[in-house]
């Protein structure tokens, strides 16, 4: 049996990791993956736009896995245009531009660090939301809280950080 060279064609895969960490501090919201939540402390992350941390690291390893930058690149903090912005609507535009590049999203999954608040009850709207903003199903997205056992910044709880990965393949 012989196959043509020309009639295969190789699967096409790439792989991006993001990470972004936000202060906490009093009179911002909470807002992590598209959910407003309530920090036992009062507190909120700063950011220019609605600092949603988990989003942004998303974002960013979907822009890596293309070599496209960072949202920093896309999306800058000196743009009055992003001032109060909307992650999930970010997301939206990182998402059009995945797709005009000719990749699709096969999963992507992120590890919210974090001390409080326990995020275990806001997983899955966490994951819908992000989901539904990619246009995909959402068992393509995972979404886990773990604490950083009170060591370094996270855990005295002066920020939030997030890690994500993003899979990716050529349509």
């Amino acid at each position: 049996w012989k196959t043509e060279p020309s009639t295969l064609r190789a699967m096409q895969l790439r792989i991006g990791n993001g990470y972004d960490i936000h202060r906490l501090v009093p009179g911002r919201p909470l807002i992590l993956g598209g959910q407003t939540l309530v920090h036992p402390a009062g507190l909120g992350l700063e950011g220019h736009s609605d600092a949603d941390v988990l989003v942004h690291a998303v974002m960013d390893a979907l822009l890596g896995a293309l070599s496209l930058g960072d949202i920093g690149r896309w999306f800058p903090p000196e743009d009055p245009r992003w001032k109060g912005a909307d992650s999930l609507v970010l997301l939206e535009e990182v998402m059009a531009l995945v797709s005009s590049e000719g990749w699709s999203v096969v999963n992507v999954d992120a590890v919210v660090v974090a001390e409080r608040p326990k995020l275990r009850a806001h997983i899955e709207a966490m994951r819908a939301a992000i989901a539904r903003h990619m246009g995909v199903a959402p068992d393509q997205v995972g979404v886990k809280a773990t604490t950083n056992e009170r060591l370094g910044p996270t855990g005295r709880e002066e920020g939030i950080a997030v890690h994500a990965v993003a899979l990716l393949q050529r349509d």
